[in-house]
């Protein structure tokens, strides 16, 4: 399987996330956005707005390539003189504070001398969090990883927990996920099972994000638990910007700013010493923020 065979079946995997997301809200409305970079290769944005559950996010698929600049070698730490990056970005911020921001990449890395890797992951964001819908995410992420090699759930799910951290607030992202990187054949995956399980990865994303709406409750849907969706979102927005490395890969790489910034949210808010009342909805949440739970219990 070369780099062009994964970039084309990554460019799929776009197109199936897409249609899937649609059939999800079919109110949300895609506009699609091709870029070329400068540097060699480019990608295509798929924007999404307006919808019943989607208030903003996107689908981006990308293939770059080109010289490793001096910058890119110190910041990321990459070994060779060109590289190829293809990939499938996703993050969709819902429009009600009960339903969650969730987060989806895969990726492949090949270097001019010979060495390749896969990454990605998958993190669930809840404004509230339910315990019972962490499990059923949590759960249908183990299934799929049982299904290539059954200490991989408990592995990336370890990795996700301290990937999806902010270390300056003491607290999780959100219920976690999965996480992986540098990924290339092992003793127990080939090459192409890697690929593959990136792909089925990818096609579960739309499941488990349909599967975390409810349309029965916009009654419980006010002033206060608005805010605290502003103030959710605005730790999503300092984790993208201090910490995710793809959002430093895109800067980095001379990538395309607007596709790399989609993951911003379209609305967030930072209160000085915001503090929930004991006991409260808001304070449960936060009491879970944190790393090794098991959410399967």
């Amino acid at each position: 399987m070369t780099k062009s065979d994964i970039a084309a079946s990554f460019k799929e995997l776009q197109g199936y996330i897409c249609r899937r997301l649609n059939e999800v809200d079919k109110s949300a409305e895609f506009l699609s956005d091709d870029w070329k970079r400068n540097q060699g290769g480019g990608g295509i944005t798929r924007a999404v707005s307006g919808g019943e559950f989607i208030e903003k996010g996107g689908v981006a698929f990308s293939e770059v390539f080109g010289p490793v600049t001096e910058s890119m070698a110190k910041q990321l730490k990459l070994d060779g003189v060109e590289f190829f990056a293809t990939g499938v970005s996703i993050v969709l911020h819902s429009k009600s504070p009960l339903h969650p921001i969730i987060h989806m990449n895969v990726r492949y890395f090949e270097m001019d001398n010979g060495t390749y890797w896969f990454g990605g992951g998958i993190d669930l964001t809840p404004i509230y969090i339910d315990k019972l819908k962490a499990k059923k995410f949590h759960l249908g992420l183990k299934n799929l990883c049982d299904g290539y090699d059954l200490d991989m759930y408990l592995k990336y799910k370890k990795w996700a927990d301290d990937y999806f951290y902010l270390p300056h607030r003491n607290e999780t992202r959100g219920v976690g996920g999965i996480f992986f990187d540098h990924l290339s054949k092992s003793e127990k995956m080939t090459k192409n099972q890697v690929f593959e399980f990136c792909i089925a990865l990818g096609k579960l994303f739309p499941e488990l994000y349909s599967a975390q709406l409810s349309t029965n409750n916009n009654d419980k849907v006010n002033e206060a638990t608005l805010q605290w969706q502003m103030l959710r979102r605005s730790r999503y927005v300092e984790f993208n910007l201090l910490h995710d490395r793809g959002t430093k890969f895109g800067i980095y790489s001379g990538g395309r700013t607007e596709s790399i910034l989609m993951s911003m949210p379209p609305v967030a808010q930072w209160s000085y010493n915001f503090k929930p009342e004991e006991t409260s909805n808001e304070a449960n949440t936060l009491a879970l923020l944190k790393k090794d739970i098991d959410w399967l219990k």
